[in-house]
C-alpha cells in the first residue's frame, strides 16, 4: 500500500470498498490544512468511498459522508474540517463564480473535489490528484499523484 513518505506517484489495485477506504486512511496521514485533493474517475469508480476513508481518518463518522451532488459541497467537522465538493451536476464552470472558494481552498481544512475537470479557471495550482479506473466489478485501479499541477482530462 502507501509508504509512510508518499512518492510522487503511487498506483495500486483495490479489490473492495474496505481496501479503498484503508488506502484513503493511510493517504490522510499525508494531508494537512490547506491541502486540496482532486478525485477523478467515472461514476461508481470509488471517489465517494475514498472520501469516506479520508473522513474516518479525520475522526468523522462514515455515516455522515455522502456525495454532495445536488448541493455542490458538504462540510464535515473532524480533526480538520473536510470540504467535500461534487461538481458532477455543474453545467458551466462560471456557476462556481458565486462560491467563494478562497474560504475553502488553502484554508483551515482539506478540500476534496469530485469531478475536478469541471473547475475550469478555478482549478487549484497545487494539489494532489487521485485517479480511479474500473478494473472489474469489484476492482479499481487507484493512482495518487502528489503535489502537482495535474493535467486533467477534459469532460465529455
Amino acid at each position: 500500500m502507501l509508504m509512510k513518505k508518499l512518492m510522487p506517484r503511487v498506483s495500486f489495485i483495490s479489490n473492495s470498498e474496505e481496501e479503498t477506504m484503508l488506502c484513503a486512511q493511510r493517504f490522510a496521514g499525508q494531508l494537512k490544512a490547506g491541502d486540496i485533493v482532486l478525485l477523478q474517475g467515472d461514476l461508481g469508480a470509488g471517489k465517494t468511498t475514498f472520501v469516506k476513508g479520508l473522513a474516518q481518518a479525520f475522526k468523522v463518522s462514515v455515516k455522515k459522508v455522502n456525495s454532495p451532488t445536488f448541493v455542490l459541497m458538504n462540510c464535515y467537522k473532524g480533526k480538520l474540517p473536510i470540504y467535500h465538493f461534487d461538481l458532477y451536476r455543474l453545467g458551466n464552470p462560471k456557476e462556481l463564480d458565486t462560491l467563494d472558494f478562497d474560504n475553502y481552498f488553502y484554508g483551515q481544512g482539506v478540500s476534496l473535489i469530485e469531478w475536478p475537470e469541471r473547475l475550469g479557471e478555478h482549478k487549484p495550482k497545487k494539489c494532489y490528484l487521485v485517479e480511479f479506473k474500473h478494473k472489474g466489478e469489484n476492482h479499481r485501479a487507484i493512482c495518487i499523484s502528489c503535489p502537482s499541477k495535474p493535467q486533467l482530462k477534459s469532460s465529455h
